[in-house]
């Protein structure tokens, strides 16, 4: 009764905004919140009643720098003044100083496209790496997110395939390694993933037709359900590619920028891929993304004729938003404190584990971070009904939440606060959390 007598009363509750939306907007994924966001500032939302909602995404996984960051929007407003789009063929300031920036970031990446989307860089990237290797064969992880366009939705296997007709033809995939639910193991029960590994290029090589050009990875696969590659998995990753004259295209949409406690995720295994794309933090939450990659294989490329023109390619607005987004970066040391922030957030996550059965584990790096909530431990049953009711208590209370729902896994929370979440708002986070579960199964 409380609940019906508050959306009675309730901003949200407008019934021509919802008829508009209901009559003319295209649905293109799972249903909208039942709430209107008016503002949004630092790490909350606000809906049309005014409540501030926790945001644990970051938007979809994108401002890092919290929503409406103060150093963003003078940038914005700045560079409208002056110059915010040009012809494709014409460069400006922002666009040079920020590859430069990027290419002193990734020694070793030192050419740079400034594109929109993470589905345009991804499709920028396996289009050089075919003109460059003169194949056309791409693998991906089975767990994967890539984007939904042509190429990049090929590549992608967590959701989305099936009713479009042929995807591209040489995409072919393999199993991400999974510590929680190993199909390989060690004797003492742990994760074989160099065993996996083996076992899935042999599946590859006696499918391929020789013409094999790039595998295409992330660090830690988000929609997967936060999948980490373990230490040591990349560079075994990349023996088999050269071994068999692929390039490694590393999508760090998600893990680039700070999030897991390095500028770059591959830096920790000490492993430069061929190519990389970034995107999503890249803007803070405007459509900024990056292919980056080695001098020479861009110099292939070129000879080779590469073609990638957009309309918005090298656009100076978004470019000087990259700027100042690595220029805050680097001023508040954002890096470690996704670091700090992240041990502080996981030792939440662990600590409501030991409370709660249905938390089966607890996973990710840095203020990347996810949450596995099953039916049952010792069968690690997927609890996605229980995992949807506790987004829904949690949204309740001011908190929001997005969780995978994948077939072979448990609902698994994708958390992903901005790297200017406070000690506050963490602990604030996990005490919804807590009284989400205990709502959920009561």
């Amino acid at each position: 009764m409380e609940n019906a007598a508050r959306n009675l009363t309730s901003r949200n509750d407008d019934p021509a905004f919802w008829a508009d939306a209901d009559k003319h907007l295209t649905r293109y994924g799972p249903a909208f919140e039942d709430v209107i966001i008016e503002r949004a500032e630092g790490s909350f939302v606000y809906d049309a009643d005014g409540r501030a909602i926790l945001d644990f995404t970051s938007g979809q996984m994108s401002a890092v720098l919290g929503h409406t960051h103060p150093d963003i929007v003078a940038t914005v407003n700045r560079q409208m003044a002056s110059v915010a789009h040009l012809f494709s063929g014409m460069l400006s300031r922002p666009v040079v100083e920020l590859a430069a920036r990027l290419a002193a970031l990734a020694p070793g990446l030192d050419r740079v496209q400034l594109l929109t989307t993470g589905a345009e860089s991804n499709e920028a990237a396996i289009r050089m790496a075919k003109l460059v290797t003169g194949g056309h064969e791409i693998v991906a992880f089975a767990q994967s997110w890539h984007g939904m366009t042509g190429a990049a939705a090929s590549a992608t296997y967590s959701a989305g395939r099936k009713g479009y007709g042929p995807v591209s033809a040489g995409s072919f995939v393999i199993p991400a390694p999974n510590a929680y639910r190993p199909r390989f193991r060690n004797p003492d029960g742990s994760n074989d993933w160099q065993a996996e590994l083996d076992d899935a290029f042999h599946l590859i090589d006696n499918q391929s037709t020789g013409n094999l050009a790039a595998f295409i990875a992330e660090p830690i696969l988000s929609s997967g359900g936060i999948l980490e590659l373990p230490l040591g998995y990349l560079a075994a990753l990349k023996k088999k590619c050269e071994e068999r004259g692929m390039l490694l295209i590393l999508d760090e949409a998600q893990t680039g920028v700070g999030r897991t406690g390095n500028m770059f995720a591959f830096q920790r295994d000490g492993v430069t891929p061929d190519i990389m794309t970034l995107s999503k933090t890249l803007g803070a939450g405007l459509p900024l993304a990056a292919v980056m990659t080695s001098a020479e294989v861009e110099q292939k490329a070129f000879e080779k004729g590469f073609l990638f023109y957009t309309t918005h390619v090298s656009d100076p607005l978004p470019a000087a938003v990259g700027v100042t987004v690595l220029d805050v970066m680097a001023r508040d040391n954002l890096v470690q404190q996704a670091i700090t922030r992240g041990k502080r957030l996981k030792d939440g996550l662990l600590a409501l584990q030991q409370r709660f059965e249905c938390i089966g584990d607890v996973r990710g790096r840095g203020l990347l971070l996810g949450l596995e909530v099953v039916t049952d431990r010792h069968t690690k049953a997927p609890g996605f009904e229980l995992g949807a009711k506790i987004m829904e208590e949690a949204m309740v209370r001011g908190l929001s939440m997005n969780i995978v729902k994948l077939p072979g896994m448990g609902g698994v929370f994708r958390i992903a606060p901005a790297l200017t979440v406070s000690d506050a708002e963490i602990d604030r986070g996990v005490e919804i959390m807590a009284d989400a579960i205990v709502a959920a199964q009561g």
